[in-house]
């Protein structure tokens, strides 16, 4: 008898419709490669493409500008997509389901077949027949008194809840120094305590023992390595011999 086998999602198109500025698609390239995706389709671009302006503005996402489509429609760039958010505020003129990026992140990751996230131009935003083509509308929360989001500040938003679903590869991680043993931090406790002692720090000698029991949560609160605990003794050592 033969396990199930999970499917993994593929990774969504991200769909610009009737993009106006060749920057503008190249800073929504950059922000779909910092999370993992590279394919980008193109509806009516207004300059044309390939576009001069895109490729320094991607800042080295090349690859998502070379393996741009163009096309059309919206409806020819979404035919082969089984679920298709259009991100656009709410619409009171068209009843369907309204989502987040993180709901959205969520379905796309539990579809079989291809999705796509559509965004509009950048000054007017998806037009109703754009949306119309849509299963889900994609919002984000905003704030009301100033919703001015740009295209790729929302195409970022969307790919990084996408990419909380998929294992991107990771700086890898600088070697820690163990902490310090405690007889270490006992000497520095003591080191600072004599060197105190000389300068007649404890006054009034009434406070001595708060004092002293403060100065010992000070210096075992933080994660003191040995080299930390080493360099801490050699200023101490270098505060008591004073100017050379």
């Amino acid at each position: 008898m033969s396990g199930s086998v999970t499917v993994q999602a593929p990774p969504p198109v991200i769909v610009l419709v009737r993009p106006q500025l060749g920057e503008n698609i190249g800073k929504a390239a950059r922000a779909m490669l910092n999370f993992g995706l590279t394919q980008m389709r193109l509806v009516a671009p207004r300059d044309g493409w390939p576009n001069p302006s895109a490729g320094p503005a991607a800042s080295g996402a090349d690859i998502v500008l070379a393996n741009a489509t163009v096309h059309e429609t919206l409806a020819e760039a979404v035919a082969d997509c089984s679920q298709v958010f259009a991100t656009t505020v709410r619409r009171r003129d068209l009843v369907m389901p309204v989502v987040d990026p993180a709901e959205a992140a969520t379905i796309i990751h539990g579809e079989a077949g291809l999705s796509a996230l559509v965004f509009g131009p950048e000054r007017s935003g998806l037009d109703s027949d754009d949306v119309a083509l849509a299963r889900m509308i994609l919002t984000v929360p905003i704030n009301p008194e100033f919703g001015s989001l740009n295209l790729a500040q929302a195409v970022i938003i969307a790919a990084y809840e996408w990419s909380k679903g998929v294992e991107l590869a990771q700086p890898p991680l600088a070697d820690l120094d163990p902490p310090a043993p405690q007889t270490d931090l006992e000497g520095l406790i003591g080191a600072t305590n004599e060197m105190l002692e000389k300068i007649d720090y404890f006054q009034p000698e009434s406070r001595k023992v708060t004092t002293l029991r403060n100065i010992r949560t000070l210096l075992t609160k933080p994660r003191w390595t040995a080299k930390e605990v080493q360099m801490m003794r050699g200023i101490l050592r270098g505060i008591e011999r004073g100017p050379r």
